[in-house]
């Protein structure tokens, strides 16, 4: 699984590919696949002070059709957009309108926001091509570190993974995945917090050393216990004690 230094660098790799708006948000948001190949422009606000998308179906292939329905949560979920995926996206908007004049005639309209040269949908399979022949020519060139080879669906682990370990709690992880219930989250992602457990103890200790006390440091940590008097003026004091 890529870490945040691996994902940045894959992103800069597929920079310059027209499909990079793909892959940003599916790192970005957790999405799915097929949800990516359905987005319409309409399911995107993009403007105000919390730009959303807004996951309202799927897409894939059948027997060699591109078929479309709901979500696999079969509701629609609302995933916020940082303003970095937002001026992707922009860009991206403005570059498929320089295609659809370029097209003229041959444009297929409609809304996705994924789509070929011509206007029609993209393919299943392209996005998924795209990141192996990236990651392969990454690794061509650079040899002593080269980029683990992961799957499409894998940017959704990593997206959730850097999430949780970044002490996200656990239902705004799984709302912003799509997950119908928090405990399917622990589940699929029960190692990443076995490792949060580990720390957790340290964590606790930080919290409390660091917090200011209203009484003296203790010696040693153990306290003096206090003498009663009539102890210490009694006679045998001592071996009452």
């Amino acid at each position: 699984m890529w870490d945040a230094e691996q994902l940045s660098t894959f992103l800069a790799e597929v920079s310059t590919h027209r499909l990079y708006p793909f892959f940003r948000l599916a790192a970005f948001t957790g999405a799915r696949r097929g949800e990516l190949l359905h987005l319409r422009w309409s399911d995107l606000d993009l403007n105000g002070d919390e730009p959303n998308m807004y996951v309202r179906g799927s897409a894939g292939m059948v027997r060699g059709h591109r078929i479309e329905g709901t979500p696999k949560s079969g509701k629609v979920r609302r995933v916020t957009l940082d303003a970095g995926t937002v001026a992707v996206l922009r860009a991206h908007q403005d570059r498929q309108g320089k295609e659809r004049a370029r097209a003229a005639g041959s444009w297929h309209e409609g809304d996705h926001v994924f789509r070929l040269e011509i206007g029609r949908p993209l393919s299943a399979d392209t996005p998924g091509q795209v990141m192996r022949d990236r990651v392969q020519a990454f690794n061509e060139r650079n040899p002593a570190a080269p980029l683990p080879r992961m799957r499409l669906h894998d940017l959704r682990h990593v997206h959730a993974t850097l999430l949780l370990k970044a002490a996200v709690p656990v239902h705004v992880v799984a709302a912003r995945l799509g997950h119908a219930d928090p405990a399917i989250t622990l589940r699929v992602y029960a190692h990443v917090l076995r490792d949060q457990a580990s720390e957790v103890a340290q964590v606790f200790a930080a919290l409390v050393d660091a917090a200011p006390s209203a009484n003296p440091p203790v010696s040693n940590g153990v306290s003096k216990p206090d003498t009663p008097p009539e102890v210490e003026n009694h006679p045998h004091g001592s071996d009452l004690r």
